[in-house]
């Protein structure tokens, strides 16, 4: 891909084999990886490390600091927080190599990850789901989730336009900004969120 197609900062470090996306910037002493395959309309802040076999979707926004490991895709329009982590070995030791062993997580389309919280690997995170800064998630997060804390937990639900949705006796919700609806549903396994209209 021609360099014209997206932006490169003079300090950033793209190794040969990556894909990117056209209209994506990658600012300040980034580090794109080999085999990683970054969308179109991304956004790569400053001291971001893209590793080998990463995947990001379309408009997928990284702000400074943040590595994201092997193991790690996100569907579009995911916000990663500055300065926010993911781990991608359980146990890990220096003197172990367990490079065979990386744990997968996903993030689905839409959602947002806060400043300085902590994904530990194997936990996927569903669609508009909202990781409030500094939780740490130990567990899988439903789409449209409101997690918060350490260990993190669920604290509400959230629009599609990060609105926090308050459910009336129905069960029913409306986004204050985009007045999109949302039911609660309570089936015999767990609880959780569709969006409705």
């Amino acid at each position: 891909m021609s360099d014209q197609e997206y932006f490169a900062h003079e300090t950033a470090v793209i190794d040969e084999g990556a894909k990117i996306g056209k209209g994506t910037k990658i600012w300040h002493f980034s580090h794109i990886m080999s085999n990683c395959s970054i969308g179109e309309n991304c956004n790569i802040g400053q001291n971001v490390v893209v590793s080998p076999e990463v995947i990001l979707g379309k408009n997928v926004k990284v702000q400074n600091n943040v590595s994201i490991y092997t193991g790690v895709t996100c569907d579009d329009d995911v916000f990663l927080g500055p300065s926010m982590v993911f781990t991608n070995i359980i146990n890990p030791r220096s003197a172990v190599n367990r490079r065979g062993q990386y744990a997968k997580t996903h993030v689905g389309k839409g959602a947002s990850i806060g400043a300085n919280a902590t994904i530990v690997c194997g936990n996927n995170i569903g669609k508009f789901a909202f990781i409030g800064a500094g939780a740490v998630i130990t567990k899988e997060v439903l789409p449209y989730a409101l997690y918060v804390g350490n260990p993190a937990k669920r604290i509400g639900w959230m629009s599609e336009f990060g609105h926090r949705l308050n459910f009336d006796e129905s069960n029913e919700a409306v986004c204050e900004e985009s007045g999109e609806k949302y039911k609660l549903v309570n089936d015999s396994k767990h609880i959780f969120v569709e969006k409705v209209g």
